[in-house]
Parts: structure tokens; sequence; C-alpha cells
């Protein structure tokens, strides 16, 4: 007995299925990857703006502590005062705060590039339900995510532990040292300790990161039914197909009905090709093409020739020129007055029509 596994998703996402996806803003990304690139970031700022930083606000401080009050000032200079306090604090913070953000837009950028979603700004009342919430909170996928918190976790304190215990001498040390040494040997061990962290953990979010993306690879895989029934939305339901080509068959074969007994003579090649000319030498400056087609659209017009008693006569040729080269409609080349003079002279001959206006008209 045949396997049916048409419900296994062995068939690799297409780029349609990719793309809806994420519209709908189904992507692969790592929460964890933004964090632990923006502790990183922010620590290695934080280490080289810091003292600085400090000192500018310790200046700061400084200058407002030691200025005299004013307590005749009125509401507008209270706000140029406050202005001045954010400006200066602004201004203290911006290299850190600057390149946080950039951080963030970076990784943001590097894991889904631009994305813009306006209607996930809305309130998505589905992901409020209790049931729901319920049951994604004992799914596999929450089980994953707690056991990879467990491991974060453990991570973070096996490295403070190590951080620390390789500081123990230095730690014990502060207890007989001035307050800037306790100061320096506090700040050093911290952003130490912090940056080490910060890369344990970039390390195992690159990891997750690409579980996520195998993870939404699985997911998007299609199986047989899935993608036939995307090949018939992108190419169209089979039947509809079937009946439009029926339609212009049936109208095609409607025009042949019409314009093959209105020609003079069907020029054929001898069975691939048919070609229908018609010529009247009063108002026609050449003949014109009234229908062609090849294989069964030509035997098609041979039967209704033979239907009409059109004569149908056999010039290679002319038929392949013919139906290369002229349009239905359209006259025939100069190039090839000849032939069809040839032609239709036949057919004149054996009809007893007159003769002399053709030889006029196509020499």
């Amino acid at each position: 007995m045949a396997d049916d596994r048409s419900g296994d998703k062995k068939h690799e996402a297409t780029d349609h299925r990719r793309q809806k996806a994420r519209d709908e803003g189904n992507v692969a990304r790592s929460q964890d990857l933004s964090s632990a690139a923006l502790l990183l970031v922010g620590v290695m700022l934080l280490d080289y703006t810091g003292p600085r930083m400090f000192q500018m606000m310790i200046s700061f401080v400084t200058e407002e502590l030691s200025s005299p009050l004013d307590w005749d000032s009125d509401a507008r200079t209270a706000v140029l005062q406050f202005v001045k306090l954010l400006t200066k604090g602004g201004l203290a913070i911006l290299p850190l705060m600057g390149g946080v953000l950039a951080t963030s837009l970076i990784v943001h950028y590097a894991q889904v590039g631009v994305l813009w979603l306006p209607d996930k700004l809305g309130i998505d009342f589905s992901r409020i339900n209790p049931i729901q919430g319920f049951q994604r909170l004992f799914s596999i996928v929450s089980v994953s995510r707690l056991g990879f918190g467990l491991v974060k976790i453990g991570l973070v304190a096996g490295v403070f532990l190590m951080g620390t215990w390789s500081r123990w001498d230095s730690i014990l040390a502060m207890g007989s040292s001035d307050i800037e040494t306790v100061g320096q040997i506090v700040w050093t061990t911290m952003i130490d300790l912090c940056r080490n962290v910060a890369a344990a953990l970039l390390v195992l979010s690159v990891v997750d990161y690409g579980f996520q993306r195998w993870k939404y690879n699985q997911d998007l895989m299609m199986t047989d039914e899935e993608l036939r029934e995307e090949m018939k939305m992108m190419q169209g339901d089979p039947q509809v197909k079937s009946r439009r080509r029926k339609v212009q068959r049936d109208l095609a074969a409607q025009r042949l009905h019409a314009e093959v007994p209105t020609a003079d003579v069907i020029v054929t090649n001898p069975t691939e090709l048919a070609i229908a000319l018609r010529y009247d030498p009063l108002t026609m400056s050449a003949p014109i093409v009234v229908a062609k087609g090849a294989s069964l659209v030509a035997a098609q017009i041979r039967k209704i020739a033979l239907v009409h008693g059109i004569p149908i006569l056999e010039r290679n040729p002319l038929a392949q020129t013919l139906f290369h080269q002229v349009e239905i409609g359209q006259p025939i080349p100069a190039t090839e007055y000849a032939a069809v003079a040839e032609v239709l002279k036949t057919i004149y001959q054996v009809q007893g029509r007159s003769i002399t206006d053709l030889t006029k008209a196509l020499t």
C-alpha cells in the first residue's frame, strides 16, 4: 500500500509563504541577542565614558550647590534654569544613550531588516485570552524557554563567582585602602564582571538565534497539500484555466468560421501550416491574410475550406514565409507578390475568372 505522506512538512517554504509570514510579523529573531548586545555595548561605553560622565556630573552638582539661591526669581527664570539642568544632564549621558540606541537599531536590522507593521500597534485580544495563555504556559516552547532561562541564570552566577574569586585578594585589601582606591577597585571589578557576563550571554544568545532560525524554517515548511494550494493560488485554478482556454478556442473557431469562407485560396505546407488569402483587385492593393494556423488550427482551416469549396494549394516556402512574417489582417509583403500572383493566377484559370486585373495589380 502506498505511503501517504501528504500531511508531512517535507517541502521548503516558497518565497510567497516567507513573504506572507513576514508581512504578518512572523520572523526569526532572538530577544536575548538584542539584550546581550545592548548589555555588552552599554558596559563598554560606560567603561569608556563613565569617568568623564561622572566628572561632568560632579562639576555640575558642585557648581549648582555652590551658587547662591535666588529667592526672587520668577517663573521664566525657573524654567530657564530647569532647561539648563536638563541640557547639561543630557549632554553628560548622550554618548551612552546614543551608543545604546544605535546598537539596538543595528541588532534589530541585522535580525529582521526593515519591518513596518502598523497593524500590530492595535490590541490583540487573543493574546490576553486566559485559556490560550494557560495553554502557552505549558507548551513545549515555554518549557524550552524556561530551560534556557535557567541556563542563563547558572551562567551569570558562574561568571560572577569566578570573577569574584579571582579578585578575592583585592576585595579583602579594600579594608585598609583609602576611599579613592576602594572606589576604583569597585568600579573596575563591576565593569569587568558585567563585561564578562555580557560576553557570555552574547555567545549564548547567538546560539539561541541560530535555534530560532532553524525552528522558524521548520515551522514554515509545507505539506504536499499546502504546496498544491499555493501553486493553484499563484498560477490559477486548473479548472478555471481550462474553461478559459476552451472559451479562447471557441472564439478562435468562430473567427475561423467567419473569415475562412471569405478567402480565395488556402496555401498549405502541406499539413502543418495553412494560410487563408483574400484578394479583390478592385478594392485591395495587395492580398491579405484573413486566417492562419498550425497543426490542429491548420486542419480546421482546411476543413472549413473544403466545406465552402475554397481551393487549397501546397506551396511550402510561401506558406512558411506568410505564416512567420504576416499577421492576420495584414497584406502580404511585396517580396511575395510574384509567388502569390502565381497562386491566384492558377486559381483564376481553374475557376475561369479574368486575370487581367490581377496581372496589373501584382506585377
